[in-house]
């Protein structure tokens, strides 16, 4: 018995079977869809019904001989393991068990389902080796067993299938030396239909064989998180319908002498962390459709490809971590980089001005994304391929497994960069993060940065800013993360909203700063400098002022007039100067003389 529980099915719960009447004939049932002919129920769709327990081999469910469709994909059978019991169902063609938490090895019996066309048991708790047999499966398009806990080799047959289309096997590693292993197998080539071929977070080893080519028809290949070495086919960029190249976390090497041709589909380009060396390749120029490259963790060694903006659609760039150098010299074209919602070129050795004119040419981020019903990725892709880009934030490495497209970054940090920072920035609504950091930059925080009024994350920490801090940036309520630390900075802190939650370690290595959370008083509980206010006197009081200022004048006075009356005589006694100069010089100083006695007879 299964009881309904609607955290079984997260999110997406939608109770079917509570809907049902045994009163009523089963065909007109929620998730229930029988032949017309026969009534006999050919569909049983029980997806996201909040169903939880133990599914036992004795359940009715397996007396419905003639069911073609089968989806318990979102709701709760921990514990439980995929009957052999369902290789009974030979009439099966979609068979879905989707985040339903079934456990144990996959059962050689499922291979007898040959007119099976797709078989999806992502993200449970499969255990063991792919089964061997597998080559009954002669209809089989598609087959997704992600996200589980599968270990051993892929058997070679898989890639005997003549319908399969879709191959998921990503994700089955887990610990140490787990997960799927070994080279990738040959017979890959004979599997000339493929189109989705994701093998990633496994454990594969060896090389990618140049014959990968040979797939025509392949549209996304991602082999990324494994073990692969060797060089990178350079083919690969003359494949016609590959639209996402993913070869990420790798040990790659060598130069990406890839040529990519003029007809090439690519709309993704991930090569990040590998051990790649040599230039940016200038082919990427071909890549008229691209809206993600990533090659950042390598050793690429060359100047800022300017050239890449003349890619339309390109939205993320990011070369962090490599060994670029050089300025980033402006831009010739007034279009250059108008896509472009995360750049990230940190931890390079960039060097001169911030690239104003590039900041200039960021038409996307000028606009504020708006945060509509339903979510928006950039270089969004279908068939359950999950692109990931990583970003640093609080001096950590953050794995984003997509990226909004409201999600806009500048990150310019670690580089060489110098002179001020540019004002249009301000310009650059649309930005949620902005790090500038370890870098030598110098003048003042510009206050136009108030404008960047739906900015998460400023960091400005390690360069020579100095000035005070703008009071205009307290109105920034989305701010939650903030370092301006080891700069030069002066003055009072803003107070306020966001400013209010900052801890003393934002502000540290600035001696000139006042204000909370620092212990150096800032004077009004506003932030701004308190002005003295002048104190009201009494008529007897104003009298012993005037005197004490008066004193306090003659004192400064006769100071002064002592040190150049001496310096004058000196002149005189030295220059020979006349008489008559001497003498205006005694009658001064007589005068000061008697303005002291004077005073001296008051008290």
């Amino acid at each position: 018995m299964f009881t309904i529980n609607p955290n079984a099915s997260g999110d997406c719960y939608n109770p079917k079977t509570l809907s049902w009447n045994k009163s009523t004939e089963c065909c007109s049932w929620d998730g229930v869809h029988c032949d017309q002919t026969t009534g006999q129920a050919i569909e049983l769709d029980l997806t996201c019904s909040g169903l939880q327990g133990k599914f036992h081999p004795n359940s009715s469910l397996f007396q419905l001989s003639s069911l073609k469709r089968l989806d318990l994909s979102h709701n709760d059978f921990s514990g439980s393991l995929i009957s052999p019991k369902f290789g009974e169902l030979s009439n099966l063609m979609h068979l879905d068990f989707i985040y339903s938490g079934f456990t144990g090895l996959i059962p050689a019996e499922i291979s007898h389902l040959s007119k099976l066309q797709a078989l999806h048991i992502w993200t449970n708790f499969l255990i063991g080796p792919i089964p061997s047999n597998i080559s009954g499966f002669q209809n089989l398009k598609s087959l997704y067993l992600s996200s589980n806990y599968l270990n051993g080799t892929i058997p070679s047959l898989i890639f005997s299938l003549p319908s399969l289309k879709w191959l998921h096997l990503s994700n089955n590693f887990q610990w140490k030396n787990s997960g799927l292993q070994g080279p990738i197998p040959k017979s890959l080539l004979d599997q000339q239909g493929l189109n989705y071929f994701i093998l990633s977070q496994n454990n594969l080893r060896g090389q990618i064989a140049s014959t990968i080519c040979n797939l025509k028809t392949l549209g996304v290949l991602d082999l990324g998180s494994n073990n692969l070495n060797g060089t990178i086919p350079h083919c690969l960029g003359e494949m016609s319908e590959l639209a996402i190249l993913d070869l990420n976390n790798n040990l790659l090497s060598g130069t990406i002498n890839t040529t990519f041709n003029t007809e090439n589909q690519l709309r993704i380009i991930n090569l990040y962390e590998n051990k790649l060396k040599g230039k940016v390749p200038p082919s990427l120029i071909n890549c008229r459709h691209l809206e993600f490259l990533d090659l950042g963790n390598n050793e690429l060694n060359d100047t800022f490809p300017s050239w890449l903006g003349g890619l339309p659609y390109l939205q993320i760039l990011s070369l962090r971590s490599n060994k670029l150098h050089g300025p980033i010299s402006d831009s010739r074209t007034n279009n250059s980089f108008a896509q472009i919602r995360v750049i990230d070129l940190s931890f390079n050795g960039f060097s001169g001005n911030l690239p104003v004119s590039l900041f200039e040419n960021f038409q996307s981020m000028k606009i504020i994304g708006e945060n509509s019903g339903t979510r928006a990725y950039i270089a969004d892709y279908s068939g359950n391929y999950v692109n990931t880009l990583i970003v640093t934030t609080k001096g950590l490495d953050q794995k984003l497994p997509r990226v909004l497209t409201t999600f806009m970054i500048i990150d310019l940090s670690r580089n060489r960069f110098e002179g001020y920072l540019p004002s249009i920035i301000g310009d650059l609504v649309g930005l949620r993060m902005l790090n500038l950091s370890h870098n030598g930059l110098e003048g003042v925080i510009p206050a136009s940065l108030h404008q960047l009024s739906v900015l998460e994350s400023l960091d400005l920490s390690s360069n020579k800013i100095g000035g005070e801090i703008p009071q205009q940036l307290a109105s920034l309520t989305f701010l939650a993360v903030l370092n301006l630390s080891d700069n030069h900075l002066v003055g009072c802190i803003p107070k306020g909203k966001q400013f209010d939650t900052f801890e003393d370690s934002v502000y540290q290595g600035n001696d000139g700063l006042r204000g909370l959370p620092l212990s150096k008083d800032c004077g009004g509980d506003d932030g701004v400098p308190q002005v003295t206010t002048p104190v009201e006197l009494n008529d007897d009081d104003e009298e012993e002022e005037g005197d004490l200022i008066s004193w306090q004048a003659v004192l400064m006075g006769f100071g002064c007039g002592l040190v150049i009356g001496l310096s004058i005589i000196y002149i005189i006694l030295s220059t020979h100067y006349p008489v008559w100069f001497s003498r205006m010089i005694v009658k001064f100083e007589k005068r000061i003389v008697t303005t002291m006695e004077r005073h001296n007879k008051r008290y």
